[in-house]
């Protein structure tokens, strides 16, 4: 690794213990596996800190376009205890906090509320949609959400997600009739010149691996701090 890409990533390690470490994704880095020119963050981390592949695990999955908080596991008892924290086991608490910038629709929102749905995958074309009834191979998802700010095209929003669904809240914003700057897959208008999506993990509060009845809180600002993501601080 170049001195220059070592001095970017060490202004992105958000948090590093002996047992995980919290990085600030950018927008087209995949947090484990890859395509053809797509970055494998987790092996890029595994380099930067001389670590074999296989230590360096994601504990959760932000997508390929998404940016912020991304937790990842340095041993198997941390990313043993994270997974289950994850996965809503043995009563560990996770605050998962989003910024979305979205594009703003022709009728009224609410304020903010809960938004519950039923996802369902489609593999083949990597993409979820948000169903308002159960059904056989659909998963409960949840999340709520405060409208924090209003402009001539978008509104702000502030999201907690309260589940962990394949492209959950792009699929429920979408079921909605809300679509998230340059989000194409799911309803956008027009892509963003990054080629990433206006979908920022803000923060993340999850129990330390070294010490499980403490916690520990790590807060992104968006790697690009344009006006736009800058409305989310006045």
């Amino acid at each position: 690794m170049e001195q220059k890409e070592i001095s970017k990533m060490e202004s992105r390690i958000l948090y590093k213990s002996g047992a995980c470490a919290v990085v600030n994704k950018l927008a087209g880095e995949a947090v484990e596996g890859e395509k053809e020119g797509i970055v494998n963050l987790a092996r890029g981390l595994s380099g930067f800190w001389g670590l074999n592949e296989d230590v360096v695990q994601a504990v959760h999955r932000l997508d390929v376009p998404v940016t912020g908080c991304t937790l990842f596991a340095l041993t198997k008892p941390a990313f043993t205890l994270l997974a289950d924290a994850f996965a809503g086991k043995n009563n560990l608490k996770i605050e998962k906090i989003y910024w979305a910038v979205i594009e703003k629709p022709l009728r009224a929102v609410r304020e903010s509320g809960d938004l519950i749905h039923w996802i369902e995958t489609d593999t083949k074309h990597n993409k979820s949609y948000a169903h308002n009834e159960y059904a056989a191979g659909r998963k409960k998802a949840a999340l709520r959400y405060k409208i924090t700010g209003e402009g001539i095209n978008y509104l702000f929003t502030q999201i907690e997600l309260l589940s962990g669904r394949h492209h959950q809240i792009r699929a429920q914003f979408a079921k909605e009739g809300l679509h998230i700057k340059g989000d194409l897959k799911y309803g956008a208008k027009r892509s963003e010149k990054s080629g990433g999506i206006r979908l920022h993990a803000r923060s993340l509060e999850f129990p330390d691996p070294l010490n499980a009845a403490e916690t520990i809180r790590v807060t992104a600002d968006p790697p690009v701090l344009d006006n736009l993501w800058k409305e989310f601080f006045t």
